[in-house]
């Protein structure tokens, strides 16, 4: 069964220094039908404007990917680990049995475009921790290469859970199809351009949940970044 979420349903905050769109449930905007698909939990595109952030605060069990479309995003935490991540990084933070950060647009001038994607472990209570990877546009140019797993399988951080996700760039007459194990949840989101997925237009922001799906098509893209979630099912 396919499911369509379009960007105009998601949730939206608007707080100034930060605008923010919510695939699921996520502080002030709850919606029963949007709470989770699989341990996938949260999928936030955020826009922080320059010289602003999110101050230090804390969470706790729960894996934390982000992935930069747009500008630079410094980020520092309690396990004393300082970074910057930009296009092409991604940056996962196992919270654990606790971890405070903060994330910050340090330019005067340019805004940070990223997506923030939360994913329920498989265990509570474990040793916070962090990594962080760079991924070229070459490795995802009409293609979808592997970025998140449970094992690190090609170099892709670490997740804690039975789930693995993979990013591609597709253009003009780039095309993919590839098998798809049926008992695994399959979540597209598109962060920006349009693509065909599976037979359905999509634009950026929308997003096709699907289960009991055998195959994955991409086709008919323009300038399309896609992030794919391969997902246990009854989690």
């Amino acid at each position: 069964m396919i499911q369509i979420r379009r960007s105009d349903e998601r949730g939206h905050a608007d707080h100034g220094w930060l605008d923010s769109y919510h695939s699921f449930s996520f502080a002030d905007y709850h919606d029963p039908e949007h709470i989770s698909f699989g341990p996938l939990r949260v999928i936030n595109e955020d826009r922080v404007k320059p010289g602003t952030g999110f101050g230090t605060h804390g969470h706790r069990d729960m894996e934390i990917v982000s992935y930069v479309l747009e500008g630079a995003l410094a980020h520092k935490d309690s396990m004393g680990t300082g970074s910057t991540i930009r296009p092409g990084d991604v940056q996962r933070m196992s919270a654990g049995r606790g971890v405070t950060h903060s994330e910050f647009n340090s330019s005067a001038s340019e805004p940070v475009h990223f997506l923030q994607i939360w994913i329920i472990p498989s265990a509570l209570g474990t040793a916070p921790g962090y990594e962080q990877r760079h991924f070229p546009a070459a490795e995802k140019r009409g293609r979808l290469r592997l970025i998140a797993s449970p094992d690190g399988a090609q170099d892709s951080v670490r997740l804690q859970q039975d789930a693995r996700i993979l990013a591609g760039l597709f253009d003009g007459a780039e095309e993919l199809r590839m098998a798809w194990n049926p008992q695994r949840l399959l979540y597209v989101h598109v962060a920006r351009g349009v693509a065909t997925v599976n037979g359905h237009a999509l634009g950026a922001g929308d997003a096709l949940q699907g289960s009991d799906t055998a195959e994955l098509r991409i086709a008919a893209a323009s300038g399309a970044e896609l992030l794919v979630f391969d997902l246990p099912a009854g989690t």
